[in-house]
Formats: structure tokens, sequence, C-alpha cells
């Protein structure tokens, strides 16, 4: 069958415009990574204390409502820490920081921070151009490795790993950016142990994560995370030294989870 000159022209076209789509289709294929730990609506809310003196209280929020960035769907999570007003005569905190974590791959879009903590203070927040592995901090642009991570982030991509399955002693990597620097964060496994907090027993997976820079608190030391030993990861404890002494959060109350809690000891 002879085709004509137009003819041809046409069907060329229309064969440019298939790999042109293709092409473009290929270039925002982003990962997809499967998360059985937490949902939309999921709060967990925590007493912190000093000692035997509770301190202050703080929460880690999935609020219920998604955002959407580059026409994805985005978990908006929030960690809030707050000491006690009666209490902020002796030391004053007053830290938040927020995340938008892609649904389906895992990784941040946004990220923000705001610490008090004394006389200290911090402000931050960064873009992350994800499809071209940019970071975008306080009016610069870093190239960064794909699916770079916040620290929240970070700490919620671990929930969704098998870390329960990992042998003790096992370190995991994570790319973390902060400021105007990719660092190497790393993850230990420590070890399951039992703890009990306000809501109850749970059997734990112990992980110390190792923070370099850009950390949930302005640390001395090393810091301790108690996940539930289930597929949801739940943090139940969090043990660490910052500027005034050793501080501890347990959980005191929890909502919106993705699934049972098959760890807990009744």
């Amino acid at each position: 069958m002879n085709i004509s000159t137009s003819s041809g022209k046409i069907l060329l076209f229309v064969l440019l415009i298939i790999v042109v789509n293709n092409t473009s289709i290929t270039k925002n294929q982003f990962r997809y990574h499967q998360n059985d730990a937490f949902g939309f609506g999921e709060r967990l809310d925590y007493k912190v204390k000093y000692g035997f003196i509770v301190a202050g209280e703080g929460y880690l929020h999935v609020l219920p409502k998604a955002e959407y960035r580059n026409g994805r769907e985005c978990y908006d999570i929030r960690f809030q820490v707050n000491s006690l007003k009666s209490l902020e005569w002796i030391y004053r905190v007053r830290d938040w920081y927020s995340t938008i974590l892609d649904v389906q791959g895992i990784f941040p879009w946004e990220f923000e921070q705001h610490i008090r903590e004394g006389n200290y203070k911090r402000d931050f927040k960064a873009i992350f151009d994800q499809e071209n592995n940019f970071a975008i901090a306080e009016g610069k642009k870093y190239k960064v490795p794909p699916y770079v991570h916040d620290i929240v982030s970070a700490f919620y991509y671990t929930r969704t790993l098998p870390i329960n399955k990992m042998p003790k002693d096992t370190v995991f990597y994570l790319y973390n950016f902060f400021k105007d620097t990719t660092y190497q964060l790393g993850v230990k496994i420590l070890g399951k142990q039992t703890v009990e907090v306000p809501v109850g027993k749970f059997r734990c997976v112990v992980v110390e994560p190792l923070v370099v820079e850009g950390g949930l608190f302005k640390s001395e030391g090393s810091i301790y995370i108690w996940l539930t030993d289930d597929d949801r990861k739940m943090p139940v404890k969090v043990a660490t030294k910052i500027l005034i002494g050793y501080v501890t959060a347990e959980l005191v109350s929890y909502r919106g989870l993705r699934g049972p809690l098959n760890s807990k000891v009744n």
C-alpha cells in the first residue's frame, strides 16, 4: 500500500507526538514506595519529661486533608514541642517543623523548621525539586541526590522500612539536606525491647538516628527512639540529651492509625 508524502508527514508528526509525550511521562516518573505504617489523620501526642518532671508536650500529626505539589497528592505532616508555661522561667521551648511528603513515593517537596530553645533561635525552609534533584533554600539552589530527605521525612520514611526484620547493629543510611549541605544520616538498629508508656506496654524496635545536623532537637548526645514492633512502627518513646540534661518523650494518646497495633501487650 502506497502512502502519499502528505500522509507520511502526518504519520511522522503523530509518531513524534507519541515520542515526546512518552519522554515527558518518563521524565516525570517517580518511584512508588510501599507504606503500611501511617496515613492521613494519624495523631500522636506526647508528654515531655525532664527527669521525673513533666516539662512539656508535643505531637506528631499527619493532617487529614491532602496537599498537592506538582499535581501529586501529599501528606502535610506537623511536629511540635512546647515547654509548659509554668516552667518557661527555667527554659522555654517552642519548636515546630513541617514537611510536605509525597504519598506515593514517600519523599519531601517542602520542609520548614522554627526552633526556639532558651535564647537559641533558628528558622529554615527548603523547597525540593525532586524531578531535577535540586534543593532551594535561602535564595540559593543546591544539587542533591535523588529522593533526598529532610529530617522529618527521613523519620517517616524509616517507619515504612522493615526495621523489625533487620538484625541488631544494622546501620542503614539516608540522605538528609539541611541549610546548604546534604548529610548522610545513619540509622542504627539497637535491638528489641518491651517498654511501658502512659498508653500501654509495647514490644518495640529501638533505633538510634546518627544525626549530624538539622535534628529534631539541638542535641548534645545520642537520640533513641522506640518504634512498635509491627507494621505501624509507631514511636512510643524518645530519649535524648539536650542543653539542660536528659529528656524523654512518652506517648500519651494516639488516633487515626492506619491499622492495628499488634505489638501492644495486653
